[in-house]
């Protein structure tokens, strides 16, 4: 299979980018970063930014798949720029679908947002069918990618899957950014710093780890029939206290937490249902939270 990466260097395509070679595709790779130290042997790496028309189309030129998993904001900033949120991310993705219809691209996989498109959620779990009331620019933005996949679909006959995803944690995830608590909050616990939490803890999110995430990207991407939209998680739920208590128990001690304000767009809970990945993609992930946090505690400790 010869597949293109869209974002290979972040924390979710660089895994992504090992699993396809390690399964013998062939795999290139576009980028604003280079690739480094941790570029993967055999991937062909394109350094370009996603709004660059020409490198784009020049990217997807002989690719059957492509997985996107680019993205120019996160959740907790998005709201402040709504502009810039859709010039990065849904803007940018037009060009690409356009690219690949012009190159005869046999399929798109799309990392969408499942802690975000719904907003907040009526009955938990979430299904795929949930009504999707976004509470921010990212979410808003993801979905209305979601929408342009279909009409690309149903214009042009285009494929296309997409991936409503739980938040990944685990080995490899940056740890300087808003972003990724579970990661974060263990590599300040493990420097004795004080974990941030924004509300008094009680929020419930769904957390999958990353290679249960890259399992299920490369089975949508060779999957068949008529379901076009999963959910990837856990299927369970997390209190933020929760997370605070685990990584303490692994740690043998008692962790200190700094409570801030809550934020507007955080909602309550978030937990997917992953029944239709279960039965359509035949996913299912494999990796318990206890399991997934020794692994990304290793990861933490033999880092440089």
């Amino acid at each position: 299979m010869r597949c293109l990466v869209l974002g290979g260097t972040g924390f979710i395509g660089g895994r992504l980018t090992a699993a396809l070679r390690a399964a013998g595709s062939a795999v290139r790779v576009l980028s604003r970063s280079p690739a480094g130290p941790a570029a993967v042997p055999g991937a062909h790496y394109l350094a370009a930014d996603f709004l660059d028309a020409g490198a784009v189309r020049a990217a997807v030129e002989g690719i059957e798949v492509v997985f996107h998993l680019v993205g120019t904001s996160l959740p907790a900033g998005s709201n402040a720029d709504p502009q810039a949120d859709v010039r990065g991310n849904l803007l940018g993705t037009l060009g690409l679908l356009e690219a690949c219809r012009d190159a005869g691209v046999r399929r798109v996989v799309f990392v969408s947002s499942g802690g975000t498109v719904y907003g907040e959620p009526r009955t938990l779990p979430v299904a795929e069918t949930h009504p999707t009331d976004p509470l921010c620019s990212y979410g808003i933005t993801k979905l209305a990618i979601e929408k342009y996949l279909r009409l690309f679909h149903r214009l042009h006959g285009q494929d296309y899957r997409v991936l409503r995803l739980a938040n990944p944690y685990g080995p490899g995830q940056r740890t300087d950014r808003r972003q990724g608590v579970v990661t974060t909050f263990l590599q300040r616990a493990m420097h004795g710093e004080p974990l941030e939490i924004w509300g008094d803890g009680a929020v419930v999110r769904d957390f999958v780890y990353i290679a249960d995430a890259v399992d299920a990207l490369q089975l949508a991407a060779v999957h068949e029939g008529p379901d076009r939209v999963f959910n990837i998680g856990s299927g369970s739920g997390l209190s933020l206290r929760d997370v605070v208590a685990a990584t303490g128990e692994l740690l043998g001690r008692p962790l200190e937490v700094a409570y801030r304000p809550g934020r507007a767009w955080d909602v309550p809970a978030n937990v997917l249902d992953i029944a239709l990945a279960r039965e359509k993609l035949g996913w299912e992930p494999r990796t318990g939270f206890t399991q997934g946090l020794v692994a990304t505690k290793q990861w933490l400790e033999g880092r440089p």
